[in-house]
């Protein structure tokens, strides 16, 4: 089994601008997802500072979860991650 390994960054910039590291990543088993924290995870996936599969695994999100937040993003700005404006970026 032949896995490449990129190498951990320590930090990537996060979606307000400043560094980012695992300690300021929102705690493992966080259930009230505002924007800012959303954002976060998908800059440190992006960012290399976790795998998708232990963003997955730490926060307890499906990757089609996860893959939505990133697609609202991409499409919409951090205001594409405001739950209450899904059905109006979904039109």
């Amino acid at each position: 089994m032949t896995e490449v390994l990129r190498p951990r960054v320590k930090y990537v910039i996060g979606p307000d601008g400043s560094p980012l590291t695992v300690a300021d990543l929102p705690p493992p088993g966080t259930q009230r997802w505002v924007i800012r924290r959303k954002a976060e995870v998908v800059a440190a996936v992006r960012g290399g500072l976790l795998s998708l599969e232990e963003a997955c695994s730490r926060y307890v999100l499906t990757t089609e979860e996860f893959l939505s937040w990133q697609a609202s993003i991409d499409r919409h700005g951090l205001a594409g991650l405001r739950t209450t404006r899904i059905q109006h970026y979904r039109q």
